[in-house]
């Protein structure tokens, strides 16, 4: 009896059993669609143009949302309180002047972009001296806890360099 019950688990695993995908075998791609998204996008960096690259994510994430997910519902928030604050500020457009097409596109796209008045106090400003686009609030910190408290997810757009596949296969010649 124990013998049959063996070869039959045998032979339930060989034929029923998962199959085991090995290394060469290709990934797969879900395209469920996605339902509303509600995203905080936490800027504070290092020097002000550090928040153009970090846009990317942002335009990546309107992108998703059009394709892949329900516009409709959607909303993405920027709360910024880092040096990119001098990059957001109209008295600075000559310094960074592709910065206001860019906040402009964001804003056209249905983003909402926050300045923190602490942290531009603490570089010199004002709150009248950001661009038309943006809304100016009382503290970063505690806009970031309104936001999450409403159900909108919590991003960093930390941004590295780029690495092309061509890189990589340059720094490891056994890949070609």
């Amino acid at each position: 009896m124990r013998r049959q019950f063996l070869s039959f688990a045998l032979l339930f695993a060989i034929i029923g059993g998962p199959a085991v995908a090995g290394p060469t075998d290709p990934s797969k791609f879900d395209g469920t669609p996605y339902k509303p998204q509600k995203a905080l996008y936490d800027f504070n960096y290092a020097k002000p143009t550090d928040a153009k690259p970090a846009f990317g994510y942002i335009k990546n994430h309107l992108r998703a949302i059009k394709e892949y997910g329900t516009p409709a519902g959607s909303h993405i928030v920027i709360v910024a309180h880092g040096n990119e604050l001098h990059a957001f500020s109209r008295l600075n457009r000559a310094a960074y002047p592709e910065m206001y097409d860019e906040l402009k596109a964001l804003k056209d796209a249905g983003v909402s972009i926050q300045v923190c008045a602490n942290a531009a106090r603490s570089r010199g400003y004002k709150p009248d001296e950001f661009y038309d686009v943006i809304t100016v609030v009382p503290a970063a910190v505690i806009d970031i806890a309104k936001w999450q408290n409403d159900g909108y997810s919590y991003m960093w757009a930390g941004w590295y360099p780029r690495l092309t596949r061509d890189e990589v296969v340059k720094q490891h010649p056994e890949l070609q």
